[in-house]
């Protein structure tokens, strides 16, 4: 196979231009031309924009925010106020005046901090939870930890593997409908999935739980790479972290709609806030709007296209997923970005390393995906606005060549 037979998708045609100027923004990826970076699922470059943001905050304003009168710790609390604001504004946010926004370190610790500071008090005993054992760690391990926690006071609390569709990784809402019972009182769900790349179809989840369930979104892989309308997804906590986002590690938060069960209170004492990486969040937004996170959906969605397209006509690799996504002109094409494939006979772990021999930067292990997922480890390809297809048709060479 030669890369010169991969179709060229109508997105990539029609966005070359402004993907040009995308990647000139970025100068990690610029300054390392022979390097392909393929791991945005796990941590995502920043723009220049980003960067010049935080080194302006650092070095004309840097104090700590809710603490001070002066005129720099005025400016950081207005700071951290107005990019609350601004993350409501950016996810879509049905209903502002009631919601929260709390700033967290990332996504692992948003999810247990829902699941510790507001669900662990709002169970008794005989109540059930529905969580996606086949998702990432991060949006299992806490709610079994409440599970856990209730047990050692006496309280039994069930849980429920959320109900897949065979063959693709797709939540089946039908399944979860006929699930859903009088005592069930939370589910946690995922927007975009880590390994197979799919948008899950939350917006079903709610038809099939009914209107008084609590639902909690882990949008680690959507927020900054796809459009997110917590409107139209109709879910009561969603949580990110900002360094899968174009912002700095560290930084991320809670969004708590604050409309089904009492207002979600983090416990604990409030200490000082990570004020750079909030300073982040808010420029990785604003460029985000400058450059159309719907654009950016588009160019990763068209790669992983290509990707899959040329995958397709290599037998020795299986792609992870739905099987109808992977020809560039199928009629199902809901990759977001992320490809995860394994090659028929060489382990995924040494194919990782005989990619990066050749400037590939991907991610090859178990993908940190729970008890009901994938058994065996795994390559993942993961997307965003600065990879090229020339990136592409060379990773498929690559891959050939070793197939």
């Amino acid at each position: 196979m030669t890369t010169t037979n991969v179709p060229a998708t109508a997105a990539l045609d029609e966005l070359h231009a402004w993907h040009t100027g995308v990647r000139a923004q970025f100068p990690i990826i610029t300054g390392a031309p022979q390097l392909a970076y393929l791991d945005n699922a796990a941590t995502t470059q920043k723009p220049q924009a980003v960067l010049d943001a935080v080194q302006h905050y650092l070095t004309t304003g840097n104090a700590n925010a809710g603490r001070g009168t002066y005129t720099w710790a005025n400016r950081t609390t207005a700071l951290v106020e107005e990019t609350r604001q601004r993350i409501k504004e950016f996810l879509g946010d049905p209903d502002p005046e009631r919601s929260g926004v709390h700033f967290v370190s990332g996504a692992t610790a948003g999810l247990r901090a829902v699941a510790h500071d507001w669900l662990a008090g709002h169970l008794s005993d005989g109540d059930e939870i529905v969580v996606p054992l086949a998702d990432h760690q991060a949006n299992i391990v806490p709610w079994l930890e409440v599970r856990d926690l209730l047990a050692r006071q006496g309280l039994r609390i069930r849980v429920r593997p959320m109900p897949y569709q065979a063959g693709s990784g797709d939540y089946d809402p039908a399944a979860l409908a006929s699930l859903a019972g009088p005592r069930t009182r939370f589910v946690a769900v995922t927007h975009v999935h880590h390994v197979y790349g799919g948008d899950m179809n939350v917006h079903r989840i709610r038809q099939a739980v009914g209107p008084d369930v609590p639902i909690c979104l882990d949008a680690a892989q959507s927020v900054g790479h796809i459009p997110v309308s917590l409107a139209d997804l109709d879910v009561d906590f969603a949580v990110f972290s900002g360094h899968k986002a174009l912002a700095l590690p560290g930084s991320g938060a809670v969004w708590a709609r604050n409309a089904r069960g009492p207002a979600f209170v983090p416990g604990g004492w409030d200490g000082s806030p990570n004020t750079t990486g909030i300073r982040s969040l808010l420029a990785a937004f604003d460029w985000l709007d400058s450059v159309g996170t719907g654009r950016v959906e588009r160019w990763a969605a068209a790669l992983a296209a290509r990707l899959t397209e040329g995958l397709r006509h290599l037998p020795a690799y299986e792609v992870v997923g739905c099987r109808r996504s992977l020809a560039a002109d199928a009629d199902v094409q809901r990759r977001q970005g992320i490809v995860t494939f394994r090659h028929r006979g060489i382990d995924s772990g040494d194919l990782g390393f005989a990619l990066f021999d050749h400037g590939f930067m991907v991610r090859s292990d178990s993908l940190c995906q729970g008890s009901g997922g994938e058994r065996q480890h795994s390559v993942r390809v993961s997307l965003h606005a600065y990879n090229s297809p020339a990136e592409i048709d060379r990773l498929l060479d690559v891959l050939e060549a070793c197939a």
